[in-house]
């Protein structure tokens, strides 16, 4: 039987996500030349990188629960514009101060916007494709990390660095409009007092199931960062292997996300997160067992990489999903804003914890590392009979903070209402 076609309004969704995600990500590649333009030192510049991410992580859960009970398109086309309007800023920028401060702006904003993007994707899909709808979505955070650092290189290199800020927002402001003419209404949460829509903070469930993603995040992640220092130790180091290895990692690690949500509807979400998160931990230990064995084939070890990365980018669809489902409809858009901050504090651990195993062990420890993390992560992951449980009780609950299982949070069998494939 043949899937149904995806509804126009997904791959808007996909660009939303693609242009707030490569904004983190663009800068990096010209650190130099901002520098140098406005006459501070490059571990000064770096730290636009930094506050962004560390921004977007902190302020994401606070400002998703302050905003849930809104319409999801307001939320979404809001936050974009603010957020184009931000990166303008940065491409007038006459100084340092008034770069980070808009990139502080952007930030704020990409936290929101990809919070919204998230419940509107797993609120508007049918039954039995959340994970698909997930997964796609997913895939503009996974093609912006591949595609950031080199385009703004290229850009930077051949129009100046603001150019790099001027794209962004064009990206947006196109997103924006796609928005507005094809994503459908999706009704925020019940209304609800404040310390309920911040009850993701003290669910356990949902802690859990960040923690394991900040797990999953530090070990994976570390193992990209020093992807270069690993492939120098096995097959000897040049820029045009580690150029090819990065591209590998790109195609794999879009198809894992697109297959991981197609798994999560198969075979139901904390399910097939247990097995990324056993694939990923096993790949991370073939990638210790090549480094150790001495054999140097570059075939090998792009084949290594090719296995790894398709677990490592199949992570988000599921644990998304059982982050809806634990929950409850009140506060699903600040759930998957905690969980999204998980991420960025992992990618954070992940380059600082990299580097401490590079300068007391050397590279070749980096996956062995890794591979511990992620088995905590899977270690630390619900089984499906505990989330069942979990979904229950959250159900017991009843009103404006419970659902029934089967139904997707903040869009209970009451009040569902299908969602138009294409508009």
């Amino acid at each position: 039987m043949r899937s149904a076609a995806l509804p126009g309004w997904l791959y808007v969704l996909f660009l939303t996500l693609l242009a707030t995600a490569t904004d983190e990500f663009i800068i990096a590649g010209v650190l130099p030349v901002v520098a140098d333009d406005l006459e501070v030192s490059v571990s000064a510049a770096g730290q636009l990188v930094t506050a962004f991410a560390v921004v977007y992580a902190v302020a994401a859960p606070t400002l998703s629960a302050l905003i849930e009970r809104f319409p999801k398109r307001t939320v979404m086309v809001t936050g974009l514009v603010l957020f184009v309007l931000a990166n303008v800023a940065a491409a007038v920028a006459p100084d340092y101060w008034f770069l980070m401060a808009a990139r502080i702006g952007a930030a704020l904003c990409a936290a929101v916007v990809a919070a919204a993007v998230f419940a509107t994707a797993a609120a508007g899909a049918p039954e039995g494709a959340q994970g698909r709808y997930l997964g796609v979505v997913t895939a503009g955070m996974t093609a912006a990390l591949f595609s950031g650092v080199p385009l703004g290189s290229w850009l930077g290199g051949t129009f100046g660095w603001r150019a790099t800020f001027w794209l962004i927002a064009g990206v947006g402001a196109f997103a924006v409009v796609g928005l507005l003419v094809t994503v459908p209404a999706v009704p925020g949460g019940e209304p609800a007092p404040l310390r309920e829509r911040m009850a993701p903070l003290r669910n356990r469930a949902v802690l859990r199931l960040v923690a394991v993603t900040f797990l999953a995040a530090s070990g994976g992640l570390m193992f990209y960062t020093y992807l270069g220092a690993y492939a120098a130790e096995v097959a000897g180091g040049s820029y045009g292997l580690l150029s090819f290895l990065v591209f590998l990692v790109g195609i794999t690690g879009l198809a894992g996300a697109l297959l991981s949500g197609r798994a999560a509807d198969a075979w139901g979400p904390q399910r097939s997160l247990r097995c990324v998160l056993a694939g990923h931990a096993v790949a991370l230990a073939l990638a210790t067992g090549l480094v150790f064995s001495g054999i140097g084939s570059r075939v090998a070890l792009a084949a290594v990489i090719a296995c790894w990365a398709i677990f490592a980018w199949a992570l988000t669809p599921p644990v998304q999903g059982s982050i809806l489902a634990a929950a409850g409809p009140a506060s699903g858009m600040t759930a998957l804003s905690l969980n999204i901050s998980g991420l960025y504090l992992g990618t954070g651990v992940a380059g600082a914890a990299g580097g401490v195993v590079i300068g007391t062990y050397g590279a070749a420890y980096v996956p062995l590392a890794a591979a511990v993390l992620m088995t905590l992560s899977f270690l630390l992951a619900p089984s499906a009979s505990v989330q069942e449980a979990v979904e229950v009780d959250v159900a017991d609950e009843g009103g404006a903070v419970g659902h029934r299982k089967g139904t997707l949070p903040g869009d209970g069998a009451e009040t569902r209402r299908p969602i138009p494939a294409a508009e």
